[in-house]
């Protein structure tokens, strides 16, 4: 009887629950454009007892189900904006909410900012992509020429960023990283970028200037699928970056693979030079073709193992084999001499594999650890065959043909401790040991050289109110075997930054530098060789410490859809290190690094932005900088103005847009250069969330393409150079990009450690 009754009763309380179910449904969208917040995380409360949630999907749209028929609450969510709350009241009705409006904001525990994407918090800049600047921007590279960040430059035509001129430290969820993983990404995936011209004290021995951290938005997907592509028209100019990740349990894999490959037949230089000693003089005028091919493949695996929260270990495998090839094909007019002509051939074959393991581990809350070893073996076969044929039937060769192998080691260990949310500190210790051999086919000269290259800092972080200080010193110690010459150097590298949030609009920022150069194992080798008949290269062994100090003031302002900045740094280096021609007699000179007496950099920037008006953006910045450098018996100054502008304009899936660089120019001891020219007018299409279709107009109306000039005002050595890439002009590039998300992936943000080998023993000329 009881059974009975059971099986009557089951579908009663069927009719029951069916009856108290009810269904929440909405759409999130931006309120600052209507476009939708994909991704919000809408959680549904019974007083504090959270019973049901859902992500919204890529039209914002989502639904949650419930059995409770009581008053609830609705949150609603979404990293860069701010929270909003929706109550819903008792009953067992379906219910629509329709549109769901999200404002931009930031909450920090500095300072809120609503209505913009932008804040400044502990000295650096911190950045969420605003949608209407994902609409407009297929790549990395395109969206960070719309981000807001003084001092940093974003090249569309080669697909690289600068800091104040140089190369910054890149990390990726907290992983050093190349531009080459920059440009694997897509700009949707961008959750926030941290930004500061003042690179941190654990990266101050790298040689880099500035840092850029970007933050991954966290993923629900299993993996992911991303192809990019472009080739000119006319022209023998190919890119390709391809990208795979998948994670299953506590495993994720990831694959990527970047070819890039040029062959230029129209490259041209012009030149005119004197060689001047004591009576002697001959004077050159020279106009070459010079064309080359490159073909460079870069391979990473990964694969990262998180068993537990707290742990992490990570091994990744790298190879980048390359070639290239170059040719110069010359007819010189000689003052002492006569007409000659010069055919130099150059061939270059490289492969660097390496092998990264890494293992993170967190104590707990105030306490992490990263350990890191990498492992490289690196191969050069370098050729450069220069070859004079003079009229009177003779022929000279210079040949410079050596076979280099390197063996590295890198380590590091890195430790930070959170006293409160208000103090840091962190302390680190890296060394690097290698070995290279360089063999000189031509003599069977063989010279092993050593280093031992050890860094260690400590940093001290601490906010005071709205004001946010930071110290870091550290020491380098630097042993160097080069074959008969041994060098030690032993320098301690300093630093000082402040950052004052005056208010919502305004803050300043401050540093100081004391970062010594010590030179590289190349500018210290000591092997003379003859390229010209008239010139002799060689490294010094002699070459002291260049010591440089460096200070910044910088103001910025943000309001509303407006931002801008200013900043002023001047840089003093004693003892620098410049290029210097010198005469030793009998019609020969000779060309090596020395040390100047100083090198002095005055520079202020403008960077100003206007974006998210109908579609609208621009950003522009203009910088000028004054050059003073000066020997023992000479000086030279130079005053130089540089800029870029860029402006775009998105609407549904098709955007425009327009990049022009004003470039400068720079003094180094004798030498003055010009910047690297370039503008691009791109148009884009979507047609659906896969596919992007461009097409690039770049150097327009310019038949010279890409321009190197260059002048030299040695006494000894004076010269002039126009060099010129015609292959370049008027160049008409296609694009072609493929994404796709699947399953489900995890992405760790905890690796800060993630050393390679770069460093070289070869002088190539």
């Amino acid at each position: 009887m009881l059974k009975r009754t059971s099986i009557l009763l089951l579908p009663l309380v069927c009719s029951l629950t069916a009856l108290n179910a009810r269904t929440i449904r909405g759409v999130v969208v931006a309120s600052s454009d209507s476009t939708a917040v994909a991704g919000a995380n809408c959680r549904l409360f019974c007083g504090s007892r959270l019973i049901g949630g859902a992500s919204a999907d890529e039209t914002g749209a989502f639904i949650v189900d419930t059995d409770e028929n009581s008053a609830l609450n609705l949150e609603i969510s979404m990293v860069g904006f701010s929270p909003t709350d929706i109550r819903v009241e008792a009953g067992t009705k379906n219910l629509n909410l329709g549109k769901v409006w999200l404002d931009e904001g930031v909450t920090l525990d500095e300072v809120t900012v609503t209505g913009n994407s932008v804040v400044n918090s502990q000295g650096r800049t911190i950045v969420y992509p605003s949608a209407s600047d994902l609409d407009a921007s297929s790549t990395a590279i395109s969206l960070f020429q719309k981000l807001p960040l003084a001092g940093l430059q974003a090249n569309p035509v080669n697909r690289s960023i600068s800091v104040d001129g140089g190369s910054p430290v890149i990390l990726i969820n907290g992983v050093p990283s190349t531009i080459d993983d920059v440009n694997a990404l897509l700009p949707k995936d961008i959750e926030k970028v941290e930004y500061s011209r003042f690179t941190p004290a654990r990266y101050a021995d790298s040689g880099r200037t500035g840092l850029i951290s970007i933050t991954l938005k966290k993923r629900t997907d299993g993996g992911q699928v991303y192809a990019w592509g472009r080739s000119a028209v006319t022209t023998a100019f190919v890119d390709a970056n391809i990208k795979a990740s998948y994670h299953q349990g506590p495993s994720q894999f990831s694959l990527q693979y970047i070819p890039s490959w040029r062959n230029y037949q129209r490259v041209y230089d012009n030149r005119t030079q004197s060689f001047i000693g004591d009576g002697f003089r001959v004077d050159l005028e020279e106009h070459d073709r010079n064309p080359f091919n490159y073909f460079n493949n870069a391979l990473s695996l990964r694969y990262d193992f998180c068993p537990t929260a707290k742990t992490l270990f990570s091994a990744a495998f790298n190879i980048t084999p390359a070639t290239s090839k170059s040719r110069n094909i010359a007819h010189t007019i000689d003052s002492a001499t006569g007409e000659y002509d010069n055919d130099n051939l150059t061939t270059n074959r490289d492969i660097n594999p390496s092998l990264d393991l890494f293992l993170h581990q967190d104590f707990n809350e105030k306490n992490s650890l990263e350990v890191e070893v990498v492992g490289t073996l690196s191969s050069s076969d370098y050729r450069r065959d220069n070859s004079y044929a003079f009229a009177d039937g003779s022929v000279a060769d210079y040949l410079m043909d050596v076979d280099s192998r390197r063996r590295s080691l890198i380590s590091e260990v890195s430790y930070i401790h959170m006293f409160s949310p208000k103090t840091t500190l962190s302390a680190g210790f890296q060394n690097t040991i290698s070995r290279s051999t360089n063999e000189y086919l031509t003599t069977d000269y063989r010279p092993v050289l050593t280093e031992n290259n050890n860094y260690v800092y400590a940093r001290l972080g601490q906010r005071v109110g709205s004001v946010y200080l930071a110290l870091s010193s550290g020491a380098k110690l630097f042993w160097i075997n080069n074959d008969l010459n041994r060098r030690h150097f032993i320098r301690n590298l300093s630093s000082v930054q402040a950052a004052w949030n005056i208010d919502r609009s305004w803050s300043l920022q401050a540093s100081f530098r004391y970062a010594p150069e010590i030179p590289s194992l190349t500018a210290l080798t000591d092997y003379p060789q003859q390229t010209t008949p008239y010139l002799v290269s060689n490294g010094n062994p002699d070459l002291k410490v260049a010591d440089k100090l460096i200070y910044s003031l910088g103001v910025s302002y943000v309001y509303r859809k407006f931002q801008a900045s200013l900043q002023s740094s001047y840089a003093d280096t004693r003892n620098s290190v410049v290029s210097d021609v010198r005469y030793m007699g009998d019609g020969l000179f000779l060309s090596q690094s020395v040390n100047a007496r100083y090198s002095r950099v005055f520079r202020n920037d403008l960077t100003m932005r206007l974006s998210d008006i109908h579609g609208f953006g621009a950003s522009l910045y203009v910088g000028l900088s004054h050059y003073q450098t000066a020997g023992s018996d000479w000086s030279h100054r130079l005053t130089s103005v540089d800029g870029s502008l860029t402006v775009w304009w998105n609407h549904g899936p098709f955007t425009v847009s327009y990049w022009r660089k004003l470039p400068g120019k720079y003094l180094s001891g004798h030498y003055v250069g010009k910047d690297e020219n370039g503008d691009a007018l791109q148009f884009e299409w979507r047609p659906d969330k896969h596919w992007t279709l461009g097409a690039s107009w770049m150097y327009m109306f310019d038949k010279k393409g890409t321009r190197y000039p260059a002048w030299d005002y040695s006494s000894v050595n004076p010269s002039y150079r126009e060099r010129y890439i015609e292959n370049n002009g008027n160049m008409v590039v296609l694009t072609v990009s493929y994404s796709a998300d699947f399953g489900t992936i995890f992405r760790s943000g905890r690796r800060n450690l993630n050393n390679k080998d770069s460093s070289s023993s070869l002088l190539q000329l």
